[in-house]
């Protein structure tokens, strides 16, 4: 009996999928826990819709992206910091410190995105990488200036 998986079942098979299983096991276990719908030709119809749509969807997030890193390339943030001698910073610059500074142009990131591996400790330009999508990554300049 052919059916479409709506969840994932461990062992026979991922959501979105469509097998052929016995029907035994599709009628007295799958279809009473909604795991499985039968694969009617409405049902297959609906299925490559609902895919269709997904694949848009992604699709207009990654232009999105694209189109956001392009103006973040541009821009550079400046993050206020006490400075000691020599430029060094008392404390660090952190990614939750330039996350509110983007904030504050406009541009709302999460600061989980943004791949700072040291804090910055150091007065000056920095470049930042970015990632805004699975597939875009951008470097952001950061200067750290002086309060």
């Amino acid at each position: 009996m052919k059916v479409i998986f709506l969840q994932d079942v461990k062992g026979q098979g991922k959501k979105g999928e469509i097998k052929d299983l016995s029907e035994g096991y599709v009628r007295n276990f799958l279809l009473p826990k909604n795991l499985v719908k039968i694969a009617s030709d409405g049902n297959v119809k609906t299925l490559d819709m609902q895919k269709a749509a997904e694949e848009k969807r992604k699709q207009k997030e990654k232009e999105d992206a694209i189109k956001l890193g392009e103006k973040l390339e541009q821009i550079t943030v400046q993050v206020k910091a006490k400075a000691g001698e020599g430029g060094r910073l008392f404390g660090a610059i952190t990614s939750k410190q330039i996350a509110e500074a983007l904030a504050k142009q406009g541009y709302k990131i999460d600061k989980r995105k943004i791949e700072l591996d040291d804090p910055i400790r150091s007065l000056g330009t920095t470049q930042v990488p970015v990632k805004l999508h699975h597939d875009v990554k951008i470097n952001l300049k950061v200067q750290a200036v002086e309060e």
